[in-house]
């Protein structure tokens, strides 16, 4: 017999107020800051905002993340594990039109093995679906670390890792970058000193007719080093063969059994010892497996939240109309990136109830 709303509602509270967790609720009002700075301009869009009489830009709740993580490093709780759960609203801007989302999740700071702790967070939202009679969603499954591990192993120059890195997650930006990477330049140019003191007196006379003052900007002097910089970079490109490589790598959609294979072959067969980190996805991905055995799961491995601060393994649910049900993953940065002193370990998945209610529906 199918659950009711209200017996569904009910569950789904027993869920995340469990002896082992802390439901909190982070204040609906936030300061914008961390989420300009963390989350990016894309994000941004998204937030709901309001300025104070002293100036100060603040947003409707947008997600529980990140008051979550930076609730734990103001109460002083660096080198203690933490288990935090929440349910209720956040707020987003859509094509202009403010929304308001139920979202339930569970968050694992600084738990001592990082490994139970992902699986933990697997299991939850594995569970909080079964309240909803969702027990064959598709899941995808992406592995941040693992494309790290792989970059880093090819032993391309690190400006360009750091360039591939921030492409990850997104498909056109990253195959624009691949374009780029396959070009090659025979020269650097304005490397010269007489280049640069050309360069910047060309800055020089096209921001002042501009109209932008040479005071409190940009100096010429930082534009052309910049672009001298950059300059240097396009002049060193990454090998053919290279980027073939990882082109290769970042085509790999399978189910992870087939796809880890694929993976372990192209990685041998480059010399690449990535060993580690793909004996720790498949590990997850056989766990995710066995809590869902029902359920189509595939290794994408150029799936990435668009969210830099993840590390790890990174997952989504999705529902027959293909709506993300439940996300989330590894995302060790994001504490370090808030002030931690410290590295800290961090897993979590954010829930959509109302999405979840919609699908249970669709069936029944």
């Amino acid at each position: 017999m199918a659950k009711s709303p209200g017996e569904r509602r009910a569950a789904m509270v027993r869920l995340v107020e469990s002896r082992t967790v802390t439901r909190v609720a982070p204040p609906l009002l936030l300061p914008a800051g961390p989420y300009l700075d963390l989350a990016g301009e894309e994000f941004g869009r998204q937030l709901l905002l309001t300025t104070a009489n002293n100036g100060i830009e603040y947003c409707l709740r947008p997600d529980f993340t990140l008051p979550i993580a930076k609730s734990y490093l103001d109460d002083g709780m660096l080198g203690v594990p933490g288990a935090y759960t929440y349910l209720g609203p956040i707020f987003r801007q859509e094509n202009g039109v403010p929304v308001e989302y139920d979202q339930a999740g569970l968050e694992l700071l600084g738990q001592p093995d990082a490994d139970s702790a992902l699986d933990q967070v697997l299991t939850f939202a594995r569970w909080a679906l079964a309240i909803y009679d969702v027990t064959a969603p598709n899941v995808r499954i992406g592995g941040v670390g693992l494309f790290e591990s792989f970059l880093a192993a090819m032993g391309i120059a690190p400006q360009w890792q750091q360039r591939i890195r921030h492409r990850f997650g997104h498909p056109h930006a990253m195959q624009r970058l691949m374009e780029r990477l396959a070009q090659r330049s025979d020269a650097v140019a304005g490397s010269s000193p007489d280049a640069r003191e050309t360069i910047i007196e060309i800055v020089t006379d096209n921001m002042l007719q501009s109209g932008l003052s040479l005071v409190g900007s940009r100096q010429p002097e930082e534009i052309a080093d910049r672009y001298i910089e950059k300059q240097a970079l396009d002049a060193t490109p990454v090998p053919e063969e290279m980027v073939a490589l990882l082109v290769d790598y970042l085509s790999v959609v399978d189910t992870p059994g087939r796809a880890f294979d694929s993976i372990w072959k192209m990685a041998s067969g480059a010399g690449l010892d990535i060993e580690e980190p793909l004996m720790t996805v498949r590990n997850h991905a056989a766990a995710l497996t066995a809590l869902s055995p029902k359920a189509e799961v595939v290794f994408d491995a150029s799936f990435s939240p668009r969210l830099d601060y993840y590390t790890g393994v990174v997952f989504e649910m999705t529902g027959r109309h293909g709506e993300v049900l439940a996300s989330g993953g590894e995302y060790d940065r994001l504490l370090n990136r808030l002030g931690a002193t410290e590295p800290v370990t961090a897993s979590g998945c954010a829930l959509w109830t109302d999405r979840l209610e919609a699908e249970a529906g669709l069936l029944e």
